[in-house]
């Protein structure tokens, strides 16, 4: 792709991600997200439909990395720490952008982060205990998955406030002791 194209596309998404952090996208125009990018409308409108068609992009262009993080990972046959701890730091590396996309709910990013977790930890949970059932698979990665989904979204609501390493220690004490250990584990190593 031609650098030029390569810029403006980038100074469109960067401008409907500040955008987003101040306002709903309901009320962004296009003609906005032109004026501050200093991009004239028909340019805009040689890429995208709409700021909902740019937004669409942006996300994909998101869902890419996550997944070429996680064929990465899959290569190199990694844990589901590491794993858990790359998309983590893909996360802060674009704060902005996985705050907006949590914020408003995003169906398909969220659908496909999750796709990305899930096959990892089918994966290992088949290599681990061969006979296990698609159902008993299915209920073990809804219950982790949403909890993982809800410490991720606590965490991005809190700014960022713990390192990448803590975030994924929750995740996976969570994930593989419950939260009998991780709660009660506590109480007893301070008693």
């Amino acid at each position: 792709m031609d650098r030029r194209i390569k810029y403006t596309k980038k100074v469109l998404s960067d401008t409907l991600i500040e955008l987003l952090s101040k306002k709903d996208i309901k009320k962004i125009t296009v003609t906005e997200v032109c004026k501050i990018a200093d991009i004239n409308r028909a340019t805009f409108y040689r890429y995208y439909l709409d700021v909902y068609d740019l937004l669409n992009n942006i996300e994909n262009d998101f869902v890419k990395e996550l997944k070429e993080v996680s064929d990465i990972e899959n290569k190199n046959n990694s844990s589901v720490s590491s794993f858990s701890k790359d998309l983590l730091n893909v996360f802060v590396n674009h704060k902005d952008l996985v705050k907006i996309l949590f914020n408003i709910g995003s169906v398909h990013f969220l659908n496909d982060f999750l796709e990305l977790a899930y096959n990892k930890c089918r994966d290992k949970w088949l290599y681990e205990i061969p006979d296990l059932s698609d159902e008993e698979i299915e209920y073990a990665a809804l219950f982790i998955f949403n909890g993982a989904i809800g410490v991720v979204n606590f965490w991005i609501q809190n700014d960022f406030d713990k390192n990448v390493d803590e975030v994924a220690d929750i995740i996976e004490k969570l994930s593989y002791n419950g939260i009998n250990k991780f709660i009660y584990g506590k109480k007893k190593a301070s008693s």
